[in-house]
């Protein structure tokens, strides 16, 4: 008899209006015996049905739920959805590279797959996907023939799923690096070892626009480069970059993309960012355009505070190094540093930098990365153009 989850009274209303996760401490009781892993029916505390997921008792999010009908999972279904969910980026116009499944945004929880040109890159994220990549990349193989599929579901967070990072090829063949072109530019992206699935393609819309704000630069700084994304952008515009990240292999990975589209007004510097701004600022250099793309500075809810010092450190040195009519372009990855916070943040450090500062422009995620208005969760990106006068 499979698993029936019933919540305590009033519990079912963020759920009801779409929001996929079911925590344990919400549960009045459990009814049934099946395995973990398995598909669970979730009712409301008057016995109303709400929808089926995977349980895991070892999480805290105790049901993802996915189907709220009659459907059962299976291949049918995850043909069905991620059909779906390619669809709609094919009918947005992407087509070399972009994230097809987008988890809780495509009504599949804990699922990521994205596409670098023929090699597809998934992430497990829970214990019910987990027990199911196998069928999940049939059906991959099925719908698109790549010639690759990795598994990059070496994240923390499975931990708390009770399971092991893991990373390795399920099927085919898989390059170190697959050459991907965004943006009218050639990208070699590490897919096996790079940050995430190998890039950043929540950016990509926001590294075209900075272009736009380093038109005719002297000089660009591009902060916590990574690959190079932002340097490369930026480098088709402006006359100097300069591509900072404390990673060796990142900043490898710059001057190889670098020479792929044969820039030769990228360098790279390598350095602790909090460190090098300061350095910058005790010479008195200046430049027309810095980026700031840091790594996500909060994983927690009770990180938030520290990681605001952290982001209000190099946004006040970032400030203060901007010439006169030049462009900080400011980016925060982390969803518990929400949009008010941030900009809140941001004014605060204008005004510890003594510099007049205007908002130009904001943006978010990539419309490959949709966010469903129930889920606070699925809405992280923020990125400020601001403008030093």
């Amino acid at each position: 008899m499979s698993y029936s989850v019933y919540l305590k009274k009033n519990e079912e209303k963020r759920i009801v209006a779409g929001h996929s996760w079911v925590y344990a401490n919400e549960v009045e009781r459990i009814e049934g015996k099946d395995k973990n892993g398995s598909l669970a029916s979730v009712y409301a505390h008057d016995g109303r049905f709400i929808g089926k997921g995977y349980i895991n008792h070892a999480s805290k999010i105790l049901v993802r739920i996915f189907i709220r009908n009659d459907l059962e999972d299976g291949e049918n279904l995850y043909l069905t959805r991620i059909k779906e969910a390619d669809d709609y980026r094919k009918k947005l116009g992407y087509g070399n590279c972009y994230r097809m499944v987008f988890a809780e945004a495509d009504n599949l929880p804990a699922l990521i797959i994205d596409k670098y040109d023929d090699v597809l890159v998934m992430q497990c994220l829970s214990l019910g996907i987990d027990m199911r990549k196998e069928m999940i990349a049939n059906c991959l193989i099925k719908l698109f023939n790549p010639s690759g599929i990795y598994e990059r579901s070496d994240v923390a967070v499975r931990k708390k799923e009770g399971l092991e990072e893991r990373k390795g090829v399920l099927f085919g063949e898989v390059p170190d690096y697959c050459e991907i072109e965004e943006n009218g530019l050639k990208m070699l992206v590490d897919v096996k070892n790079g940050q995430k699935t190998g890039y950043f393609l929540d950016q990509k819309e926001n590294r075209f626009a900075v272009r736009r704000y380093c038109n005719g630069a002297e000089n660009v700084l591009d902060c916590f480069c990574n690959s190079g994304g932002f340097s490369l952008n930026a480098a088709t515009v402006a006359k100097s970059v300069t591509a900072c990240d404390i990673s060796p292999l990142a900043l490898k990975n710059v001057e190889d993309n670098a020479k792929l589209n044969g820039f030769e007004n990228i360098h790279t510097l390598c350095g602790d960012v909090f460190e090098v701004l300061r350095t910058f600022r005790r010479e008195k250099k200046a430049f027309d355009a810095v980026i700031l793309d840091p790594p996500a500075f909060c994983k927690t809810a009770d990180e938030v505070k520290d990681a605001y010092r952290g982001y209000k450190d190099i946004n006040i040195t970032a400030m203060k190094i901007v010439k006169s009519g030049g462009f900080l372009i400011t980016c925060s990855c982390s969803h518990y540093m929400t949009l008010p916070l941030f900009e809140k943040m941001l004014i605060e450090a204008a005004r510890e930098s003594g510099r007049t500062v205007r908002s130009v422009e904001v943006k978010t995620q990539a419309p490959d990365h949709p966010s469903l208005l129930c889920a606070e969760e699925t809405q992280y990106l923020k990125m400020f153009v601001l403008q030093v006068i």
